[in-house]
């Protein structure tokens, strides 16, 4: 398995810890994907066709904005989050 494969499986299993629906969908909008609410619940669709990187990059980024720190992750993990994660104002 490589480094990308094992962290979007570690990614899939932080968004269920969060409780974060992912589906994965052919898109068309020259868009991997994203962060949504459907009907009060949160979802992170991808791109199934997208590349694995990027696949990661979606997931990553839809977490980053989460109450994550919460939950016991590992370092690398952590760090990928950390890569998306907005500056919050002080």
């Amino acid at each position: 398995m490589s480094a990308n494969e094992e962290m979007l499986e570690l990614l899939e299993e932080a968004a269920t810890r969060l409780g974060v629906k992912v589906s994965y969908e052919a898109l068309q909008s020259g868009s991997y994907g994203g962060l949504c609410r459907v009907k009060g619940e949160y979802r992170l669709i991808v791109d199934k066709k997208a590349p694995l990187g990027d696949r990661v990059a979606t997931l990553a980024h839809g977490l980053a904005g989460l109450d994550w720190a919460r939950l016991d992750l590992q370092p690398r993990v952590q760090a990928r989050l950390r890569q998306f994660a907005m500056p919050r104002a002080s």
